[in-house]
């Protein structure tokens, strides 16, 4: 049997000279660069000093500096994220109110006119809404309550009738509350016969705010 002879040889000088040609260095495709966005950025805002106070001055200002910066971002971070958590829950709180929530007020407004549209198109949260609004305005109107935009459902009871235990009226007035509390903000919901009843007692109001027996 006859030896294989190994013919492949490396010519040395030839991978040297290969090595040494640029068109033929692949590697430097491969290496990362050096440059650092945040090198450069803090290299001009030391330039930046140095013009503005001079070298000496620079090195004793740049903490103080750094440290205006941290609290500035630090105010605007937290500004953001009470204003978004804001909006968050505003929007959250619309969710769970179905109906046209307006900025609650007694003056302006056509009552009777708003409360048979509401009706006429099934929004019952809406038309007891209007009536709770239309009463305060009847007993603003007869001096019992001064009204607010600030005060609470619970605030009028009280001034209406002060001495609701000793008279027995405010029966009516605090029931009509209840109502308007438990659909308004507890997300219950509001029906037909719902509105009747706070018809009947807002009627009741107007007499005295006694249940009749």
């Amino acid at each position: 049997m006859l030896a294989l002879t190994d013919t492949l040889t490396v010519d040395s000088t030839m991978i040297a000279s290969w090595r040494s040609d640029a068109a033929y260095d692949y590697n430097r495709e491969l290496m990362q660069s050096d440059f650092s966005v945040t090198e450069w950025l803090l290299e001009q805002i030391d330039w930046f000093l140095r013009t503005l106070f001079g070298s000496g001055n620079a090195n004793d200002m740049r903490t103080t500096i750094w440290i205006i910066v941290g609290v500035l971002a630090l105010v605007l971070v937290v500004y953001f994220f009470l204003h978004h958590r804001a909006r968050m829950f505003a929007q959250s709180s619309e969710a769970a109110v179905d109906y046209d929530v307006t900025e609650d007020t007694i003056y302006g407004i056509d009552f009777a006119a708003a409360i048979d549209r509401a009706m006429q198109s099934g929004n019952y949260r809406e038309a007891l809404r209007l009536i709770y609004l239309q009463t305060l305005k009847q007993l603003s109107d007869d001096g019992r309550i001064d009204w607010q935009p600030y005060k609470t459902p619970t605030q009028y009871v009280g001034e209406a009738y002060p001495h609701s235990e000793e008279k027995g009226g405010g029966d009516a007035f605090r029931e009509f509350t209840n109502h308007f509390l438990r659909v308004r903000y507890g997300g219950f919901e509001a029906d037909l016969s719902l509105v009747e009843r706070m018809q009947i007692l807002q009627r009741e109001i107007a007499k005295g705010g006694k249940h009749e027996e």
